[in-house]
C-alpha cells in the first residue's frame, strides 16, 4: 500500500534526503597604488552561482603581488567558514604569478612573499580546490571590492589578524 504524503515539508524525508556538495567560486584581486603603497584586497564569492558575499579590505602599505596573496588568505578565511566536506572551490583570480606559484610551475624567489604562500598552501591543503587565471576584465568584480577596501579603509575581520599572526604573517 502506498503512503500518502500529508505535508510537503514532512521531517521525516529531510532527515533521510543528502544535501548535494556546493559549488563555491572564489574571485580575488590585490591592488596597490605605487606599488607598493596603499593596498587592498577585493573578495567576490560566488556559492552554487550566485551571489554569497564581497568584501573589500585595506592592508595597508603592501605591493601588488603581496596585496594579492592577502586577497587569497582572506578568500580562503572567508570561505572556510561556510564550505561542507566534500564543498569544492574554484579560485579565480587575474595574477597570473599567484596562480603559477600556487600551483607550482613558478618558484617564489620574493621573500616576503615565501611565508604567504606557505601559508596559502597551508589553507588549500584540505580544501577540493582548483586555481584559473582569467584576464582582468573578467574579475572586475574583485579589482571594484579592492579599490573599495583601499578607498573606504576597511579593516580585515580580527579574526583573520588572529589566524594570521599564528602563522608568522602580519599585516
Amino acid at each position: 500500500m502506498k503512503q500518502l504524503k500529508l505535508f510537503d515539508n514532512d521531517p521525516h524525508e529531510q532527515s533521510t534526503k543528502k544535501t548535494e556538495p556546493a559549488h563555491w567560486k572564489l574571485f580575488i584581486d590585490g591592488a596597490s597604488r605605487n606599488n607598493p603603497g596603499p593596498s587592498g584586497a577585493g573578495i567576490y564569492i560566488l556559492k552554487d552561482s550566485e551571489l554569497f558575499q564581497k568584501h573589500g579590505f585595506y592592508l595597508g602599505s603592501k605591493t601588488n603581488n603581496q596585496a594579492e596573496y592577502f586577497a587569497l588568505l582572506l578568500g580562503l578565511f572567508i570561505v572556510k567558514q561556510h564550505m561542507q566536506l566534500h564543498d569544492t572551490i574554484h579560485i579565480i583570480s587575474d595574477s597570473q604569478l599567484l596562480v603559477r606559484q600556487i600551483k607550482g610551475e613558478y618558484r617564489v624567489k620574493n621573500e616576503d612573499l615565501k611565508t604567504l604562500h606557505k601559508f596559502a598552501k597551508h589553507l588549500l591543503h584540505e580544501m577540493h580546490a582548483q586555481m584559473f587565471h582569467v584576464l582582468r576584465i573578467d574579475n572586475q568584480e574583485a579589482d571594484e571590492m579592492a579599490n573599495y577596501g583601499i578607498d573606504k579603509k576597511v579593516k580585515p575581520p580580527q579574526a583573520f589578524i588572529a589566524m594570521i599572526k599564528q602563522h608568522d604573517v602580519s599585516l
